[in-house]
């Protein structure tokens, strides 16, 4: 059941995720989201904001408001709807599975071909600093106090423990952070070519698509091998994955407003980064938790 997957912060994640916040630790594993807001302090540097400022500049004239307002509601509709989703479990289907988390995925894959089309992963990539352990932090701490857009998580459907789990997630994956670098940043003499890596924000959004895609097809190609265990975790990593691309999506559509600009330069620099930093962990933890289902995951044969 949905309840069922709702992300559980542990206290020695909360601790952490206190700890990288520069709150004291002895009270972060139980703090609520709000009482960390409060106590902590948003980024200073202004190396931080440069991002948001380079990519307004870029861009200006470029995207489509309207479509990107339209789909950022669709995306929270989706969000919405996915409790349903998760009580119909497995795809019913004879010949092919019906579209359950493709349906869910559409709102995204419009606005990524919007992206695309109007060179705004390109700018991203050129403008974007490597997920460092301080740009992580910055991050969070810029995304806790901001309170536009913990308020736009909550209307789409993430209450303050998902939120919290959301901003861990990031926090306390900063190593396998670092390893998703810019296409400009990819080192000469790798064993692949590089003109053929898409910009990183291309990969963290257009990756996270995918898994939830396919995700209709595999669960009803592998119905026997499927728990509710794994049911749920996919449902959690899908919700946490579209609430990167709402982020991102939201970061977009600041950047094709600019008459009424809402975010300013240090929360857009939070908003595409955490964005793209939550897609990235969840299309990762999707990965391990429904695709690469171990003999210890999966559901007892029939046959034993």
């Amino acid at each position: 059941m949905a309840d069922g997957s709702t992300p559980q912060v542990t206290p020695e994640e909360q601790r952490q995720l206190a700890k990288t916040l520069g709150i004291d630790e002895e009270s972060g594993d139980s703090l609520s989201l709000a009482e960390m807001s409060d106590a902590v302090e948003a980024s200073a540097d202004p190396a931080f904001a440069s991002l948001g400022e380079a990519v307004r500049s870029d861009l200006e004239g470029r995207l489509d408001a309207e479509l990107l307002e339209r789909e950022l509601r669709n995306i929270a509709e989706r969000i919405e709807r996915l409790p349903e989703v998760r009580e119909k479990g497995i795809p019913d289907g004879d010949r092919e599975p019906e579209e359950l988390y493709r349906e869910v995925a559409a709102p995204g894959w419009r606005v990524y071909d919007h992206l695309l089309e109007v060179g705004f992963f390109e700018s991203v990539d050129v403008n974007s600093p490597r997920f460092t352990s301080d740009h992580i932090k910055d991050t969070a701490r810029t995304l806790i106090e901001s309170d536009d857009l913990t308020g736009e998580l909550t209307d789409a459907g993430f209450d303050d423990r998902e939120q919290t789990a959301l901003v861990a997630s990031v926090t306390n994956n900063d190593t396998r952070l670092a390893r998703w670098v810019p296409t400009t940043e990819i080192p000469e003499g790798v064993e692949f070519n590089v003109e053929d890596v898409p910009p990183l924000y291309q990969r963290a959004m257009g990756g996270a698509l995918l898994w939830i895609r396919t995700l209709d097809v595999h669960l009803w190609q592998k119905q026997v091998l499927i728990t509710e265990e794994i049911l749920d975790d996919a449902y959690w990593d899908v919700k946490a994955m579209l609430g990167g691309l709402y982020l991102m999506t939201r970061g977009a559509l600041e950047v094709a407003d600019d008459e009424e600009e809402s975010l300013d330069d240090n929360q857009l620099t939070a908003a595409l980064s955490a964005g793209a930093a939550i897609a990235i962990i969840n299309q990762e933890e999707v990965c391990r938790d429904a695709y690469r289902i171990t003999d210890e995951m999966r559901a007892p044969s029939e046959a034993r």
